[in-house]
């Protein structure tokens, strides 16, 4: 059975998700979070469907087993391409979120009869899953997408600051889809360590819809509903990862806000 000390299973292709996890541990600073990135397999926007769904279902039994209350898919490519296969795998087991489903709702209730743009993995964009949901939303709503493969590198190798990654940034915000659009999803997990930039582009006239803040408060809200927040002040953190580099480690500082220490994980033993 469900128990609110219970932890929650947070994962990513890489370390890009630790900016939900972040945002998730400043919402619920209470709540045990067990983190997995599956940096042997990075990048999955340019995996195959059936690729990123088993690596999805190895990811969610570690979960399992740890008794996770929640499991968070906090990576655009997996919950575009694994979302409906975990939650039916998982089942009763666990509750599953992911980072496009909150921001859809989000956008359900903030627009009607508009514009917006989405920006994301070539996988994201290609699966046309935000097109979809939004489509059905029945709000007279235009999504413009636009895949934009070279924002996850250069955040990677911490081009943030300065004219190199707003030059690049620009250049993929001034295409003719993404101008005259009321807001802006970031819809990759490292984008939101270039939100202040993307807002400087728009000049604060776009609403700049960071996934990362919206699932955690709608995880919050789950959570205080199902009376599943942990109120016990005995809680804590595990990072995992599914291969180990000083690097991957070094980068956990600019994610999470603080470098943490990784722990391998083989998932294929």
């Amino acid at each position: 059975m469900t128990k609110a000390s219970d932890p929650i299973g947070i994962f990513d292709s890489g370390i890009g998700g630790l900016t939900v996890a972040k945002a998730v541990r400043q919402l619920l600073p209470n709540e045990s979070i067990i983190y997995f990135g599956d940096t042997a397999h990075l990048p999955y926007g340019d995996k195959s469907t059936a690729a990123i769904q088993a690596y999805s279902i190895k990811i969610c039994d570690v979960f399992l087993q740890r008794k996770c209350k929640v499991i968070l898919i906090a990576c655009n490519s997996a919950s575009a391409a694994a979302t409906d296969l975990v939650k039916e795998y998982v089942g009763k087991r666990a509750k599953v979120f992911n980072v496009i489903e909150p921001v859809v709702n989000y956008i359900r209730e903030t627009y009607r009869k508009t514009s917006i743009g989405l920006i994301g993995t070539k996988q994201t964009v290609g699966s046309k899953v935000y097109e979809t949901k939004i489509e059905g939303l029945g709000n007279e709503l235009q999504l413009q997408s636009l895949a934009t493969p070279l924002l996850v590198p250069m955040i990677e190798e911490g081009f943030l600051q300065g004219t190199i990654s707003q030059d690049i940034i620009n250049e993929y915000l001034k295409k003719p889809l993404l101008q005259d659009i009321s807001a802006l999803i970031l819809g990759c997990t490292h984008y939101p360590l270039i939100k202040k930039q993307v807002d400087n582009y728009y000049n604060g006239k776009v609403d700049i819809i960071d996934s990362s803040q919206i699932v955690a408060a709608s995880l919050r809200a789950y959570l205080e509903y199902n009376l599943l927040t942990n109120t016990s002040i005995e809680s804590f953190n595990e990072f995992m990862v599914s291969d180990y580099t000083q690097s991957f480690e070094e980068l956990t500082k600019l994610f999470f806000g603080e470098q943490v220490h990784l722990e391998k994980y083989r998932l294929w033993e």
